[in-house]
């Protein structure tokens, strides 16, 4: 049976590609891809186009390069689907791209981590890198703060590291950190990741109020605080958005 047997090596294929993506933390090319299967690009631009379409592979539009897709890594975690996180938020997400004028970043946790689920590109038209998929620190990042603050099934790591001068690596501290962001209701993390890039989070909670996602801008310092403090303009801008997540998931 022809038939049977091709779609089995369709299956084989797609799964060859999957452990080749998932063997390191770079992204491959095409090329790179084809040569280790020992496939044409044409045959394999078939099988990662159904993939990327699945949301199992992610494909970089900068680079064009692919990599293990975040609806792949969430398959185990049995909280709310990613994907449809990442559905109910699309509306509200690129419409604060647009009004903030920066990048905006939604994550869940993920192994002690936050996987970003969804990435919008901030709308200047500029050089950027789609970080969909990727991992990024919870103490060192507005919407890893977020889910530290108002995630209470959600522990602190034990090992805090530094990324700049300004990261969070002492317990007490990050503690004061989280009781302010609770009163407040917003996280901010001005150059704690990276040297001159800050970001603004907020929770994003389902119909119970269990917060199940974070929700944040990122752009350059300077364009996102105010004598070092965060603008509370684009604070108001991030919780607003993060409310009508909620209240889309609601529906």
């Amino acid at each position: 049976m022809p038939g049977v047997a091709e779609r089995i090596q369709s299956v084989e294929r797609a799964a060859l590609v999957l452990r080749l993506l998932a063997s390191g933390p770079r992204q491959f090319a095409l090329t790179e891809l084809a040569r280790a299967m020992g496939l044409s690009e044409g045959e394999l631009r078939g099988i990662l186009g159904t993939l990327v379409t699945a949301g199992l592979v992610e494909q970089d539009p900068a680079t064009g390069k692919y990599r293990i897709g975040a609806a792949l890594l969430h398959l185990s975690n049995g909280d709310l689907d990613a994907n449809e996180l990442r559905a109910r938020s699309l509306h509200s997400a690129d419409t604060l791209a647009a009004r903030s004028g920066e990048s905006v970043w939604i994550g869940t946790p993920h192994e002690e981590q936050v996987l970003v689920v969804h990435h919008v590109f901030r709308p200047d038209g500029s050089a950027q890198v789609l970080r969909m998929g990727d991992h990024v620190p919870l103490h060192a990042t507005a919407i890893g703060k977020t889910l530290l603050a108002f995630d209470h099934d959600l522990d602190v790591p034990e090992k805090l590291p530094p990324f700049t001068d300004r990261t969070l690596t002492e317990r007490a501290a990050l503690a004061a950190e989280l009781y302010e962001i609770r009163r407040r209701g917003w996280a901010a993390a001005i150059d704690e990741h990276t040297e001159g890039e800050s970001a603004i989070g907020a929770p994003v909670r389902d119909a119970s109020g269990r917060t199940v996602g974070a929700l944040s801008i990122a752009g350059p310092t300077h364009r996102l605080t105010d004598s070092g403090h965060p603008r509370a303009a684009l604070a108001a801008q991030v919780t607003d958005a993060a409310g009508e997540i909620g209240r889309a998931l609601a529906r």
